[in-house]
């Protein structure tokens, strides 16, 4: 039985990466399609290959012109059966060497922008669920959402706080029938290290990043899908056995060796 088929599924960052695998395998498995992002070209192009999709072009950061944009969602869908809280964007560079500007930045894309779009879809959605139209709501955070990874301090804070709220927000509507999914991915072969912030808030740019060596986008969207539909409050993506995905057991089974094990990886900065 294809339990996708005929769901209404919002996706942000939905223009490349994750997203962009997310909207491609969701949609063969006949799922109606929202993509949003900021690229409303690139926007298109994953429309092409999604039939029926709905494009809602905007920056996620915007706060202000949510609520206007959910009304308009809402309105030509009749409703958001599972919401994919994918946009976000990560960081390269030392705590000592990074502006405070770039942690503010980080935390709108990473945690108050899903946080926030979350807060505007979640009432129609525990109202709908009354009716027995399960809604899901699936926060990709990261492995650097349960791991302090270096180079990545503002990241790992912005992941960290998504992965607490969303496992306070599952804890609370539970009872309403909605059901929190949290992503940890480890490398998938995106462009978020390309995109990533540096210390004074420029992009990274392209050069070598150990996730250009991660699983594809349709391996992350795959394991994703798996997951949900096997009910899986959190969801590790990515290679079986890769370092990084062992990291996840070891910071459970043993954190002092996880600490000494980000210690010995952190780069080495004259005093």
């Amino acid at each position: 039985m294809n339990v996708v088929a005929g769901k209404t599924i919002w996706i942000t960052g939905a223009s490349s990466g994750i997203g962009k695998g997310l909207a491609l395998a969701l949609a063969a498995h006949g799922a109606r399609l929202v993509l949003s992002g900021r690229n409303h070209d690139a926007l298109a192009a994953v429309a092409a290959d999604c039939p029926g999709s709905l494009i809602e072009a905007f920056d996620a950061t915007d706060l202000d012109a949510l609520p206007g944009i959910v009304a308009r969602v809402e309105a030509a869908t009749g409703g958001i059966d599972w919401l994919v809280n994918n946009a976000g964007i990560s960081q390269r560079s030392l705590a000592l060497d990074t502006e405070f500007g770039v942690y503010r930045s980080l935390m709108e894309v990473d945690f108050f922008a899903p946080l926030r779009l979350t807060q505007l879809l979640l009432p129609a959605m525990v109202a709908r669920a009354k009716d027995g139209r399960v809604g899901r709501i699936i926060n990709n955070a990261s492995v650097a959402g349960k791991v302090g990874s270096p180079l990545r301090t503002g990241y790992c804070a912005a992941k960290h706080a998504l992965v607490g709220w969303s496992d306070a927000l599952r804890a609370e509507i539970a009872q309403h029938g909605v059901q929190v999914h949290v992503l940890t991915p480890g490398f998938v072969a995106t462009g978020i290290g390309a995109n990533a912030l540096t210390g004074d808030g420029s992009q990274k740019g392209a050069g070598d990043d150990p996730v250009d060596a991660g699983i594809s986008i349709h391996e992350a969207a795959a394991q994703i899908i798996a997951g949900i539909l096997a009910d899986m409050p959190e969801i590790p993506v990515g290679r079986d056995g890769a370092p990084e995905m062992q990291l996840l057991m070891l910071k459970r089974q043993d954190p002092d060796r996880c600490f000494a094990t980000m210690a010995a990886m952190a780069p080495k900065r004259p005093r």
